[in-house]
């Protein structure tokens, strides 16, 4: 999953950066607010993660503006206000959910799951498709009771294909959420990963649409089709 990280205070972004990279996420690094409004509204990301006291642009102005460019990226906002009004008016912007510093790194990640949960219609810590349970708490997966082995690309790969289980993700796609939109993986990295995924659980839990994309099928459901044209 790929988390776009505003915050103008280079330490803190570091930390929370560093925290997010190992609960499993891709994360750009933003440190103002211009930046991350252009970034918002052209980089493809699963969520965001915004401080509200930022340089050029503040962030309930960064948000307002990508909620009126039909943005509907998950928005996180993270900020040293407490008053419960300046809460609201953040809610009011558009973000998601509202966290006040000083915070535990854990809970940072905990509402971050939530959002995404809630964006992706999941209602549960555990994603289960193609026969899999990924636990993203826990980052873990199991198949029909045997715990799989993950390195963190596979975890992520996984994670992202589970959260969008019944859609083909383009191969484009899937490489920015895995490798992230700032790295160049060499040309058939995602296929090396994927094959080596494979021979760990099972040539038929990621599927293969030629000239599309991949796919898992969610739970009880059907393998999607691909889109002519």
């Amino acid at each position: 999953m790929r988390v776009m990280l505003v915050e103008d205070e280079k330490a803190i972004a570091t930390d929370i950066a560093e925290g997010l990279g190992e609960a499993g996420y891709v994360v750009d690094v933003v440190h103002d607010g211009e930046e991350a409004w252009f970034r918002g509204e052209t980089e493809d990301y699963d969520a965001i993660v915004i401080d509200l006291g930022l340089p050029k642009l503040d962030g309930l102005s960064v948000v307002r503006r990508l909620r009126a460019a039909k943005v509907t990226t998950p928005v996180l906002v993270l900020t040293a206000r407490g008053a419960w009004m300046e809460r609201v008016e953040g809610i009011d912007a558009g973000a998601d959910d509202y966290l006040v510093k000083p915070f535990h790194m854990e809970e940072v990640i905990a509402r971050l799951g939530a959002v995404l949960r809630r964006s992706g219609g999941h209602a549960s810590p555990q994603l289960e498709a193609g026969g899999m349970i990924i636990d993203t708490r826990r980052m873990t997966a199991t198949i029909g009771g045997r715990s799989i082995i993950l390195s963190a690309l596979e975890y992520r790969l996984l994670r992202y294909l589970a959260h969008h289980a019944g859609r083909i993700v383009p191969q484009t796609e899937l490489s920015e959420h895995v490798y992230g939109g700032d790295r160049e993986p060499d040309s058939n990295a995602l296929e090396v990963l994927i094959a080596r995924l494979r021979r760990k659980i099972g040539s038929d839990v990621i599927g293969t649409r030629r000239g599309h994309g991949y796919f898992m099928t969610p739970a009880g459901g059907v393998a999607p089709v691909a889109q002519s044209g």
